[in-house]
């Protein structure tokens, strides 16, 4: 019999955080604390989100709509990588970048863990920016999924070609 497999990756459903977005674009111009501050949020190329206001604090307010609204989602805070409002002219700007993808040392934590906290017989190896755990059991696979969500690690991740 063949192994069983699944692929760990990490990715973001960018209709998904295009909705977010487009629903923080209709909040902030509707409310009533946003008037009058220049306050905005927009893409700024493919993985960047820039945001644009009159104050700090305002800039930060708009971050935590949008960060409310991608929860609403269904998505995970951990694919944002938020930067410090910097002043730029009379506005201050925030970008925030879309993480995607599991870089070789989150890859090697993750199969470190497989190795040593998951069941015997489950093989994980690193393709590029994702990770293939295989096994003959798919009971072992399930356990591997188990104590993966269990863990708290500093990107999101999801299972995904279980077979």
């Amino acid at each position: 019999m063949a192994d069983s497999s699944f692929d760990v990756v990490s990715k973001i459903d960018r209709q998904e955080v295009d909705n977010a977005l487009n629903q923080t674009v209709k909040e902030v111009g509707h409310r009533f604390d946003f008037r009058g501050t220049g306050a905005s949020i927009s893409w700024s190329g493919q993985k960047d989100i820039e945001i644009k206001a009159n104050s700090e604090e305002r800039a930060n307010a708009v971050l935590d709509v949008f960060k409310e609204k991608i929860i609403k989602r269904g998505l995970s805070l951990k694919t944002l990588d938020a930067g410090e409002p910097k002043l730029s002219g009379k506005e201050y700007r925030l970008m925030v970048a879309l993480k995607e993808g599991i870089d070789q040392d989150n890859a090697k934590k993750i199969s470190k863990i497989i190795r040593d906290e998951g069941p015997k017989g489950v093989k994980a190896q690193i393709q590029g920016e994702e990770l293939r755990v295989s096994s003959k059991k798919k009971d072992d696979l399930q356990e591997v999924i188990a104590l993966l969500k269990g863990k708290d690690l500093d990107i999101a991740l999801q299972f995904t070609n279980y077979r």
